[in-house]
């Protein structure tokens, strides 16, 4: 099929390959007949980083990713691939692979043969297709697994073989979506460690998509927050963590709590609010003025036994102990706050009145008049 040129498609091209970018969505839209799955999204991703997709369900992260494998079809848009235009390319065509979520094992093929499948499909020869299967399973702590049926393999291992399948293919992008749902928590940890420490070892690109804020924070060179199908903030976790860009964002990522406050003065990237009668002293670009809302995280709140002359104060409505933390729900004037302290020693029980205050650190202005 021959497609019209589209000088912004051919200049994106040339500054993917002037500035060592693997992937470049442009303007990508899909439909599926009225209904926009995903709705103008534009991102770039360098060579040899991690970006990871998150956001609820529905928003559109899991579509983005298999636009890029080439099984879902672009309404419009143009997707490159290391500078080159693959919108109309199959999935064959492309050179990435897929880790899925629910591992797509053959259970009548061995380990190794499973390893080796797209290997020998793509019409390598059987000992150097075999040969390379191993290296694979090598790569992923699963040398000695070759024989074994994957009935034989615990999920993490399954899925440590899901992972050397794709490598082996050798893809210029490492696509993975959600592949540690099926996880305990425990195994969750030690298997995104590991996908994460052989993504850097090969410099590989990769797309990882989850719903795990955590997993994203983790293993993530950059965060994309997907909200009703377009971008809502893309950044590095820690930018993301810090200076959440709207009030979705601050709870999706932080899980933080958003309340109303007044900014008063502003000076050198900073503003001076009241939140609840305490004074703050918040980051903020914007230099907003007057009735503000601002994104407080759990762990920015400070809890007193001392109720006297405090501004605000609120009652301990939920109390859990959680380790190396206790959490907390309160009432107050600013509705319900939630709380994580990490003194685990000097704990309140249900129904104590107790004094809040803010640390220096956790509070962001997530909107207001600027």
């Amino acid at each position: 099929m021959n497609h019209a040129a589209h000088p912004g498609v051919e200049n994106a091209a040339s500054n993917a390959k002037a500035n060592d970018i693997s992937l470049v969505f442009d303007q990508v839209t899909k439909k599926y007949g009225r209904v926009v799955a995903v709705d103008n999204v534009s991102f770039s991703i360098p060579r040899g980083s991690l970006v990871t997709l998150v956001g609820p369900s529905g928003c559109g992260k899991t579509t983005t990713l298999r636009m890029i494998a080439g099984l879902e079809a672009v309404t419009e848009g143009r997707i490159l691939l290391n500078g080159e235009n693959v919108t109309h390319q199959s999935a064959i065509e492309r050179d990435v692979s897929m880790v899925f979520q629910s591992y797509a094992l053959f259970p009548h093929m061995t380990v190794l043969e499973n390893v080796a499948y797209g290997l020998t499909v793509g019409g390598l020869p059987t000992r150097e297709a075999n040969q390379r299967a191993l290296d694979g399973l090598s790569l992923v702590g699963l040398a000695d697994y070759g024989p074994r049926l994957p009935s034989e393999l615990s999920g993490g291992q399954q899925q440590r073989v899901a992972v050397a399948r794709a490598l082996v293919l050798e893809p210029q992008v490492l696509l993975l979506d959600e592949p540690l749902s099926n996880l305990d928590t425990k195994l969750r940890r030690h298997v995104r460690d590991e996908i994460r420490g052989i993504q850097l070892k090969l410099n590989l690109t990769a797309v990882y998509v989850t719903h795990d804020q955590e997993e994203a924070m983790a293993v993530s060179d950059q965060i994309i927050v997907m909200n009703k199908q377009r971008i809502a903030q893309h950044g590095t976790p820690r930018d993301l963590f810090e200076t959440p860009a709207d009030e979705f964002v601050a709870d999706f990522i932080c899980n933080a709590n958003l309340v109303s406050g007044e900014a008063q003065r502003h000076e050198a990237g900073r503003s001076e609010c009241v939140i609840g009668g305490v004074t703050v002293i918040v980051p903020d670009r914007k230099a907003r003025r007057g009735d503000v809302r601002i994104a407080v995280r759990p762990d920015a709140i400070r809890l007193t036994g001392e109720t006297d002359n405090q501004p605000l104060c609120g009652e301990i409505v939920y109390a859990s102990f959680l380790g190396t933390e206790m959490q907390y729900t309160l009432q107050t004037p600013l509705g319900e706050l939630f709380v994580r302290s990490s003194d685990v020693f000097n704990t309140y029980p249900l129904g104590r009145r107790v004094g809040i205050g803010f640390a220096d650190h956790g509070l962001a202005i997530v909107g207001g008049n600027a």
